[in-house]
């Protein structure tokens, strides 16, 4: 680790570690422990009063983590912890440090960031790339330092035509290609390949087929709306045809989701997601074999095969879904959870569901971004691509 890396005394450590216990929902042990070593006092004091306006869980935890990176940066940068509020020279050298033109780089090392910057943060496991940032986590990072500055009482330059400048500049100079989330979407032919895989009867197999096939059908929720899944918002509804052009005819078991507070939706929300059928049979038997009526749906399992009360944390359920994918044969570096969530938009594409009522289950908020991944499936069925063949 960089020498000028100061390191916190461990009562120092000790005592902020203990101040975060109040954020023991929110922020994994270790990742408590290790926030600990980076955050001064005064950042555990305005994550803490964050926690009690009642910020949302997932943008809590985001701006912890934003915030960890920036003081690491900022102390191997410069020597110093972030200074409140920050210089607009110090903004700029920030995007300096992570958006940079690669192939300048190759004639001039002093540009972009500066080795040993670049080696105490993979020390600390906070970097791993050797090249530049996505532009939208350098822009969420930025959004993060504002939000916080906002919080703490003080005005930032976070508008400064300056650094709007250069972040425009920056952006164009470190032109990448952007990537998906999951390179590979989990459509209905790999999450019956996932769920063949976990179709054993150890608790484990009966949380991870639950999990999975919830995600999916609830219209591919996110990761974090999974694990912070709790008994409470289901809701037990009446049966529904299955055939909704034979109300008369077979009934299909149904329930509700109320999503509360997730990326596109409020608290306060009444926006609910449906379960039908099969999916439906799978969470109930999960939820009566283990014994769970109240709190998280989906929770830890340790090496014995105990049941543990705490949810399991966002990471966690992408790791349960890569394991699961190189156990049916596939390559988990090519799925990432958040191929549940494109996997179900493709796979109504696919039957030629409308859009909007696609969207009405995925909660999609912009039309814009839901529909690619109908023009991507359509584009892939359709003739134009096969006027040579």
């Amino acid at each position: 680790m960089d020498a000028r890396l100061p390191k916190p005394l461990p009562d120092v450590k000790l005592r902020r570690a203990e101040a975060l216990d109040a954020l023991d929902s929110v922020l994994p042990f270790d990742r408590r422990d290790f926030l600990a070593g980076l955050l001064t006092d005064d950042d555990v004091e305005t994550l803490r009063h964050l926690a009690k306006e009642g910020i949302g869980e997932n943008s809590l935890r985001a701006l912890a983590s934003d915030l960890g990176y920036l003081e690491a940066w900022s102390l191997a940068a410069t020597g110093q912890p972030l200074p409140w509020p920050a210089p607009e020279a110090l903004l700029i050298k920030f995007v300096a440090h992570h958006l940079w033109d690669p192939s300048r780089r190759e004639t001039d090392s002093a540009h972009g960031m500066p080795g040993e910057v670049a080696a105490a943060l993979k020390a600390q496991g906070l970097l791993r790339s050797d090249g530049p940032h996505a532009p939208s986590t350098v822009r969420r990072r930025l959004s993060s330092w504002s939000t916080l500055t906002k919080w703490r009482g003080l005005r930032g330059k976070f508008n400064a035509p300056g650094l709007q400048s250069a972040i425009k500049l920056a952006v164009r100079a470190s032109a990448r290609q952007r990537g998906r989330k999951s390179k590979k979407a989990v459509t209905a032919d790999i999450l019956a390949a996932l769920l063949q895989a976990c179709a054993g009867e150890k608790l484990v197999d009966l949380r991870d087929r639950a999990l999975l096939i919830t995600a999916f059908a609830s219209g591919g929720r996110r990761r974090s709306e999974i694990s912070a899944l709790r008994v409470e918002q289901l809701v037990e509804e009446d049966p529904v045809p299955a055939d909704p052009k034979a109300p008369d005819g077979e009934k299909l078991p149904c329930l509700s989701i109320r999503l509360g507070r997730t990326k596109t939706t409020q608290a306060d929300s009444d926006a609910f997601v449906l379960l039908v059928g099969r999916p439906v049979l799978v969470l109930k038997d999960w939820l009566e074999r283990v014994g769970i009526s109240e709190g998280a749906v989906f929770r830890g399992i340790d090496r014995w095969g105990n049941l543990e009360r705490r949810a399991l944390t966002p990471q966690a359920v992408n790791l349960i879904l890569k394991r699961r994918v190189a156990e049916a044969g596939l390559d988990p570096a090519a799925f990432s959870a958040h191929g549940l969530r494109s996997g179900y938009l493709t796979e109504t594409a696919r039957r030629g569901i409308p859009l909007p009522e696609a969207m009405q289950q995925s909660q999609h908020r912009s039309v814009q971004q839901a529909s690619n991944y109908y023009n991507d499936a359509e584009r892939t069925l359709g003739r134009a691509a096969r006027v040579i063949v």
